[in-house]
Protein backbone atom coordinates (compact mmCIF):
# COMPACT_ATOMS: atom_id res chain seq x y z
CA UNK A 1 0.00 0.00 0.00
CA UNK A 2 1.46 3.65 -1.31
CA UNK A 3 3.66 4.58 -4.01
CA UNK A 4 4.89 2.66 -6.72
CA UNK A 5 7.73 3.94 -8.68
CA UNK A 6 7.72 3.94 -12.32
CA UNK A 7 10.39 6.27 -13.43
CA UNK A 8 13.33 6.93 -11.38
CA UNK A 9 15.44 10.33 -12.41
CA UNK A 10 14.71 12.98 -14.68
CA UNK A 11 11.02 12.53 -16.16
CA UNK A 12 10.72 13.28 -20.01
CA UNK A 13 8.20 14.02 -22.74
CA UNK A 14 7.80 10.50 -22.80
CA UNK A 15 5.97 9.99 -19.39
CA UNK A 16 3.89 13.16 -20.06
CA UNK A 17 3.09 11.56 -23.73
CA UNK A 18 2.32 8.13 -21.57
CA UNK A 19 0.20 9.84 -18.60
CA UNK A 20 -2.41 11.87 -19.77
CA UNK A 21 -3.55 12.93 -16.56
CA UNK A 22 -1.31 13.35 -13.51
CA UNK A 23 -0.48 15.78 -10.56
CA UNK A 24 2.75 17.82 -10.13
CA UNK A 25 4.03 21.45 -9.05
CA UNK A 26 2.51 24.19 -10.25
CA UNK A 27 3.43 26.51 -12.57
CA UNK A 28 5.27 30.07 -11.46
CA UNK A 29 6.44 28.96 -8.11
CA UNK A 30 8.45 31.39 -6.79
CA UNK A 31 11.86 30.69 -5.98
CA UNK A 32 11.81 30.98 -1.87
CA UNK A 33 8.32 28.39 -1.81
CA UNK A 34 9.00 25.42 0.48
CA UNK A 35 5.58 23.95 0.61
CA UNK A 36 2.20 23.39 -1.39
CA UNK A 37 -0.28 21.55 -2.72
CA UNK A 38 0.01 19.51 -5.70
CA UNK A 39 -2.07 20.52 -8.89
CA UNK A 40 -3.52 18.39 -11.81
CA UNK A 41 -2.13 18.48 -15.71
CA UNK A 42 -4.62 16.91 -17.25
CA UNK A 43 -5.55 16.72 -21.47
CA UNK A 44 -8.78 18.68 -21.34
CA UNK A 45 -6.49 21.79 -22.43
CA UNK A 46 -3.81 20.04 -23.86
CA UNK A 47 -0.36 18.59 -21.61
CA UNK A 48 1.34 21.22 -20.27
CA UNK A 49 -1.21 23.41 -19.75
CA UNK A 50 -3.55 22.78 -17.18
CA UNK A 51 -1.95 23.53 -14.21
CA UNK A 52 -3.86 26.25 -12.30
CA UNK A 53 -6.07 23.64 -10.38
CA UNK A 54 -6.00 23.19 -6.59
CA UNK A 55 -7.69 19.24 -6.04
CA UNK A 56 -4.75 18.01 -4.83
CA UNK A 57 -6.74 14.69 -3.90
CA UNK A 58 -5.63 11.63 -5.01
CA UNK A 59 -6.96 7.70 -5.07
CA UNK A 60 -5.95 4.34 -5.99
CA UNK A 61 -3.99 4.67 -9.15
CA UNK A 62 -3.11 8.36 -9.35
CA UNK A 63 0.26 9.17 -11.40
CA UNK A 64 2.36 11.80 -9.66
CA UNK A 65 5.13 13.48 -11.81
CA UNK A 66 8.01 14.53 -8.94
CA UNK A 67 10.54 17.10 -10.52
CA UNK A 68 14.34 17.75 -9.90
CA UNK A 69 14.94 19.52 -6.66
CA UNK A 70 11.48 18.64 -4.69
CA UNK A 71 10.08 15.86 -2.64
CA UNK A 72 6.49 14.55 -2.02
CA UNK A 73 4.51 14.37 0.69
CA UNK A 74 1.06 12.42 0.84
CA UNK A 75 -1.52 13.10 3.77
CA UNK A 76 -4.51 11.82 5.46
CA UNK A 77 -6.69 12.91 8.20
CA UNK A 78 -3.48 15.61 9.30
CA UNK A 79 -0.75 12.11 9.06
CA UNK A 80 1.89 11.66 6.54
CA UNK A 81 1.35 8.44 4.73
CA UNK A 82 4.06 8.46 2.11
CA UNK A 83 7.04 10.17 0.78
CA UNK A 84 9.11 10.63 -1.93
CA UNK A 85 12.40 12.23 -2.01
CA UNK A 86 13.79 10.95 -5.27
CA UNK A 87 12.69 12.88 -8.34
CA UNK A 88 10.77 10.63 -11.02
CA UNK A 89 7.32 9.14 -12.05
CA UNK A 90 5.09 7.28 -9.50
CA UNK A 91 1.54 5.65 -9.20
CA UNK A 92 -0.57 5.93 -5.70
CA UNK A 93 -1.65 2.09 -5.23
CA UNK A 94 -3.26 1.11 -1.81
CA UNK A 95 -3.73 -2.78 -2.84
CA UNK A 96 -0.43 -3.50 -4.78
CA UNK A 97 2.26 -5.40 -2.27
CA UNK A 98 4.69 -4.02 -4.64
CA UNK A 99 3.80 0.10 -3.47
CA UNK A 100 5.96 1.50 -0.56
CA UNK A 101 5.51 4.14 1.30
CA UNK A 102 9.05 6.18 1.66
CA UNK A 103 11.79 6.62 -1.08
CA UNK A 104 14.17 8.50 0.96
CA UNK A 105 16.58 9.78 -1.71
CA UNK A 106 20.70 9.65 -1.21
CA UNK A 107 23.05 11.20 1.13
CA UNK A 108 22.05 13.26 4.27
CA UNK A 109 18.48 13.10 3.60
CA UNK A 110 18.04 9.31 3.58
CA UNK A 111 19.43 8.84 6.81
CA UNK A 112 17.78 11.92 8.68
CA UNK A 113 14.18 10.98 6.95
CA UNK A 114 14.45 7.22 7.58
CA UNK A 115 14.67 7.90 11.26
CA UNK A 116 11.78 10.34 10.92
CA UNK A 117 9.78 7.45 9.17
CA UNK A 118 9.82 5.33 11.87
CA UNK A 119 8.92 7.65 14.50
CA UNK A 120 6.13 9.14 12.86
CA UNK A 121 5.10 6.66 10.16
CA UNK A 122 1.18 6.45 9.75
CA UNK A 123 0.00 3.49 12.49
CA UNK A 124 -2.90 1.98 10.68
CA UNK A 125 -4.10 0.79 7.11
CA UNK A 126 -4.28 3.95 4.56
CA UNK A 127 -7.35 4.85 3.24
CA UNK A 128 -7.76 5.09 -0.93
CA UNK A 129 -7.92 8.79 -0.59
CA UNK A 130 -4.96 11.06 -0.06
CA UNK A 131 -4.15 14.44 -0.09
CA UNK A 132 -0.62 15.67 -2.58
CA UNK A 133 2.13 17.93 -1.51
CA UNK A 134 5.41 18.87 -2.63
CA UNK A 135 8.10 20.29 -0.55
CA UNK A 136 11.01 22.40 -1.79
CA UNK A 137 14.67 20.17 -1.25
CA UNK A 138 16.28 22.98 -2.69
CA UNK A 139 18.18 25.57 -1.14
CA UNK A 140 16.13 28.73 -0.41
CA UNK A 141 17.38 31.99 -1.31
CA UNK A 142 16.76 35.39 0.48
CA UNK A 143 16.03 35.11 4.22
CA UNK A 144 17.30 38.21 5.60
CA UNK A 145 18.53 39.12 9.30
CA UNK A 146 19.56 42.50 10.54
CA UNK A 147 20.14 43.87 13.81
CA UNK A 148 18.41 47.48 15.41
CA UNK A 149 20.97 47.85 17.58
CA UNK A 150 24.85 47.02 18.65
CA UNK A 151 25.12 43.17 19.48
CA UNK A 152 27.83 42.06 21.41
CA UNK A 153 30.40 39.24 22.04
CA UNK A 154 33.94 38.59 22.98
CA UNK A 155 36.02 38.61 20.06
CA UNK A 156 38.86 35.94 20.11
CA UNK A 157 42.04 37.76 18.54
CA UNK A 158 40.75 41.47 20.02
CA UNK A 159 41.04 40.17 23.02
CA UNK A 160 37.46 41.90 24.47
CA UNK A 161 34.05 42.38 23.67
CA UNK A 162 32.95 43.96 20.49
CA UNK A 163 29.83 45.06 19.46
CA UNK A 164 28.46 46.02 16.13
CA UNK A 165 25.13 46.51 13.60
CA UNK A 166 24.78 44.02 10.86
CA UNK A 167 22.76 42.78 8.50
CA UNK A 168 22.59 40.36 5.44
CA UNK A 169 20.67 37.54 4.27
CA UNK A 170 21.31 33.72 3.99
CA UNK A 171 19.75 30.67 2.42
CA UNK A 172 17.86 27.92 3.63
CA UNK A 173 17.53 24.35 2.94
CA UNK A 174 15.09 21.70 3.92
CA UNK A 175 16.95 18.19 5.34
CA UNK A 176 14.08 16.65 6.92
CA UNK A 177 10.45 16.88 4.92
CA UNK A 178 9.05 14.86 7.69
CA UNK A 179 10.19 16.89 10.66
CA UNK A 180 9.41 20.00 8.62
CA UNK A 181 6.08 19.57 8.16
CA UNK A 182 4.95 17.43 11.43
CA UNK A 183 6.50 20.04 14.08
CA UNK A 184 6.56 23.20 12.42
CA UNK A 185 4.79 24.35 9.71
CA UNK A 186 1.17 25.44 10.51
CA UNK A 187 -2.17 23.69 9.99
CA UNK A 188 -3.37 26.51 7.92
CA UNK A 189 -0.94 25.86 5.03
CA UNK A 190 -1.83 22.00 4.49
CA UNK A 191 -5.00 22.92 2.09
CA UNK A 192 -5.11 23.73 -1.84
CA UNK A 193 -3.83 27.39 -2.86
CA UNK A 194 -2.01 27.92 0.07
CA UNK A 195 1.95 28.08 -0.49
CA UNK A 196 4.31 28.49 2.24
CA UNK A 197 6.86 30.80 2.30
CA UNK A 198 9.74 32.09 4.50
CA UNK A 199 9.79 35.21 2.87
CA UNK A 200 6.43 35.96 3.23
CA UNK A 201 6.05 38.88 6.03
CA UNK A 202 2.68 37.79 7.17
CA UNK A 203 4.24 34.08 7.75
CA UNK A 204 4.52 33.96 11.18
CA UNK A 205 6.40 30.87 11.67
CA UNK A 206 8.87 32.99 9.29
CA UNK A 207 8.94 35.80 11.66
CA UNK A 208 9.75 33.32 14.24
CA UNK A 209 12.96 31.78 12.43
CA UNK A 210 13.82 35.43 11.78
CA UNK A 211 13.90 36.61 15.49
CA UNK A 212 15.78 33.26 16.24
CA UNK A 213 18.14 34.22 13.78
CA UNK A 214 18.59 37.94 15.14
CA UNK A 215 18.83 36.09 18.75
CA UNK A 216 21.89 33.53 17.55
CA UNK A 217 23.73 36.34 15.79
CA UNK A 218 26.07 36.97 18.74
CA UNK A 219 26.84 33.52 19.52
CA UNK A 220 28.01 33.08 15.98
CA UNK A 221 30.43 36.52 15.82
CA UNK A 222 31.62 34.41 18.86
CA UNK A 223 31.84 31.36 17.98
CA UNK A 224 33.45 32.16 14.28
CA UNK A 225 36.00 34.95 15.75
CA UNK A 226 37.05 32.34 18.48
CA UNK A 227 37.76 29.56 15.99
CA UNK A 228 41.59 29.43 15.32
CA UNK A 229 40.56 27.57 11.88
CA UNK A 230 39.11 31.16 10.65
CA UNK A 231 42.19 33.28 11.22
CA UNK A 232 40.26 35.11 14.79
CA UNK A 233 39.63 37.54 12.08
CA UNK A 234 36.11 39.19 12.57
CA UNK A 235 37.02 40.74 9.18
CA UNK A 236 37.01 37.65 7.39
CA UNK A 237 33.45 37.06 8.07
CA UNK A 238 31.77 38.82 4.96
CA UNK A 239 34.15 37.06 2.51
CA UNK A 240 33.74 33.75 3.95
CA UNK A 241 29.70 32.91 3.60
CA UNK A 242 30.28 29.01 4.27
CA UNK A 243 32.38 29.51 7.17
CA UNK A 244 30.23 32.12 8.68
CA UNK A 245 26.74 29.70 7.75
CA UNK A 246 28.45 27.02 9.70
CA UNK A 247 28.81 29.16 12.84
CA UNK A 248 25.27 30.50 12.19
CA UNK A 249 23.71 27.18 11.75
CA UNK A 250 25.61 25.81 14.60
CA UNK A 251 24.31 28.54 17.10
CA UNK A 252 20.84 28.54 16.16
CA UNK A 253 21.18 24.61 16.41
CA UNK A 254 22.43 24.76 20.21
CA UNK A 255 20.08 27.75 21.15
CA UNK A 256 16.59 26.46 18.92
CA UNK A 257 17.57 22.75 17.44
CA UNK A 258 16.25 23.83 13.92
CA UNK A 259 18.06 20.76 12.19
CA UNK A 260 16.92 17.94 14.62
CA UNK A 261 13.26 19.15 15.65
CA UNK A 262 11.88 21.11 12.46
CA UNK A 263 14.26 19.31 9.92
CA UNK A 264 16.13 22.53 8.42
CA UNK A 265 19.19 24.02 8.23
CA UNK A 266 21.48 27.17 7.01
CA UNK A 267 23.55 26.60 4.00
CA UNK A 268 24.99 30.03 3.28
CA UNK A 269 25.15 33.33 4.36
CA UNK A 270 25.65 36.97 2.95
CA UNK A 271 26.41 40.06 5.44
CA UNK A 272 25.53 43.26 3.80
CA UNK A 273 26.94 45.13 6.40
CA UNK A 274 29.01 45.24 9.49
CA UNK A 275 28.97 48.82 11.24
CA UNK A 276 31.75 48.33 14.15
CA UNK A 277 30.72 50.40 17.26
CA UNK A 278 32.99 53.46 18.08
CA UNK A 279 35.33 51.22 20.82
CA UNK A 280 35.29 48.83 18.15
CA UNK A 281 36.59 50.64 15.53
CA UNK A 282 39.73 52.68 17.63
CA UNK A 283 40.64 48.81 18.15
CA UNK A 284 40.69 47.73 14.95
CA UNK A 285 42.59 50.98 14.08
CA UNK A 286 45.52 49.90 16.54
CA UNK A 287 45.36 45.93 14.98
CA UNK A 288 45.67 47.62 11.51
CA UNK A 289 48.81 50.28 12.73
CA UNK A 290 50.66 47.06 15.03
CA UNK A 291 50.23 44.65 11.42
CA UNK A 292 51.87 47.20 9.69
CA UNK A 293 54.73 47.08 11.75
CA UNK A 294 55.41 43.77 12.23
CA UNK A 295 57.46 41.30 10.12
CA UNK A 296 60.37 42.90 7.83
CA UNK A 297 58.06 45.93 7.24
CA UNK A 298 58.44 47.05 10.84
CA UNK A 299 62.01 46.90 10.95
CA UNK A 300 61.92 48.83 7.91
CA UNK A 301 60.02 51.47 9.63
CA UNK A 302 62.30 51.40 12.59
CA UNK A 303 65.18 51.90 10.73
CA UNK A 304 63.92 55.07 8.80
CA UNK A 305 62.64 56.94 12.26
CA UNK A 306 65.68 56.31 13.60
CA UNK A 307 67.57 57.92 10.61
CA UNK A 308 65.38 61.00 10.53
CA UNK A 309 66.06 60.98 14.24
CA UNK A 310 69.85 61.50 13.80
CA UNK A 311 69.58 63.59 11.12
CA UNK A 312 66.80 65.86 13.13
CA UNK A 313 69.42 65.83 15.96
CA UNK A 314 72.37 67.04 13.62
CA UNK A 315 70.35 70.02 12.47
CA UNK A 316 69.25 71.39 15.76
CA UNK A 317 72.83 71.23 16.99
CA UNK A 318 73.19 72.55 20.75
CA UNK A 319 73.43 69.96 23.93
CA UNK A 320 70.40 68.50 23.00
CA UNK A 321 71.03 67.75 19.94
CA UNK A 322 74.21 65.99 20.34
CA UNK A 323 73.17 63.91 23.62
CA UNK A 324 69.71 62.81 20.69
CA UNK A 325 73.06 61.83 18.01
CA UNK A 326 74.77 59.95 20.94
CA UNK A 327 71.84 57.81 21.98
CA UNK A 328 70.84 57.35 18.65
CA UNK A 329 74.82 55.98 17.36
CA UNK A 330 74.49 54.03 20.18
CA UNK A 331 71.86 51.63 18.39
CA UNK A 332 72.72 51.58 14.51
CA UNK A 333 75.69 48.98 14.71
CA UNK A 334 73.57 46.24 14.04
CA UNK A 335 70.20 47.85 12.06
CA UNK A 336 70.25 47.17 8.57
CA UNK A 337 73.55 47.61 7.52
CA UNK A 338 73.27 51.31 8.81
CA UNK A 339 76.94 52.69 9.21
CA UNK A 340 77.44 53.75 13.39
CA UNK A 341 79.70 56.71 13.52
CA UNK A 342 82.88 56.51 14.97
CA UNK A 343 82.74 55.94 19.57
CA UNK A 344 84.39 58.30 21.73
CA UNK A 345 86.90 56.07 23.79
CA UNK A 346 85.52 56.95 26.47
CA UNK A 347 82.12 55.30 25.99
CA UNK A 348 81.04 52.44 28.35
CA UNK A 349 80.16 49.27 26.79
CA UNK A 350 77.52 48.24 30.13
CA UNK A 351 75.55 51.57 30.03
CA UNK A 352 75.36 50.60 25.96
CA UNK A 353 73.93 47.25 26.46
CA UNK A 354 71.81 48.26 28.90
CA UNK A 355 70.08 50.89 26.61
CA UNK A 356 70.46 48.17 23.66
CA UNK A 357 68.12 45.63 26.31
CA UNK A 358 65.43 48.29 26.77
CA UNK A 359 65.47 48.83 23.82
CA UNK A 360 64.76 44.92 22.71
CA UNK A 361 62.13 44.82 25.61
CA UNK A 362 60.41 47.18 24.23
CA UNK A 363 60.05 45.79 20.37
CA UNK A 364 62.12 48.58 19.18
CA UNK A 365 65.04 46.26 17.96
CA UNK A 366 65.17 42.09 17.12
CA UNK A 367 66.91 39.88 19.29
CA UNK A 368 69.56 39.80 16.06
CA UNK A 369 69.94 43.35 16.79
CA UNK A 370 70.92 43.18 19.86
CA UNK A 371 73.23 40.13 19.63
CA UNK A 372 75.27 42.21 17.30
CA UNK A 373 75.41 44.99 19.72
CA UNK A 374 76.27 43.44 22.17
CA UNK A 375 79.07 41.59 20.47
CA UNK A 376 80.20 44.65 19.05
CA UNK A 377 80.32 46.53 22.82
CA UNK A 378 81.74 43.71 24.12
CA UNK A 379 84.37 43.55 21.30
CA UNK A 380 83.99 40.13 19.77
Amino acid sequence: MGLIQAVKGAVGGMLGDQWKDFLTIPDGLAPTAALFAAVPRGTNAGRGSNVHGSANIISNGSKIVVPEGYGLLLMQDGKITALAAEPGGYEWRSDDSQSKSIFAGDGLLDSLVLQSWERFKFGGIPGSQQLAFFVSLKELPDNRFGTQSEIYWDDGFLGTQVGAITRGSYTLKIVDPILFVKNFVPASYLQPGRVFDFTDLDNPAATQLFNEVVASLAPAFSRYTNDPAKGNRITRIQQDSVGFAQSLAEAVEAGYHWKAERGLTIVKTAIVAIEYDANTRELLKTVQRADALSGARGNSNLQASVAQGIQSAGENGGAAGIVGLGMASGMLGGIGGLQQPATPAGDDPVAKLKKAKEMLDLGLITQADYDALKAKALGL
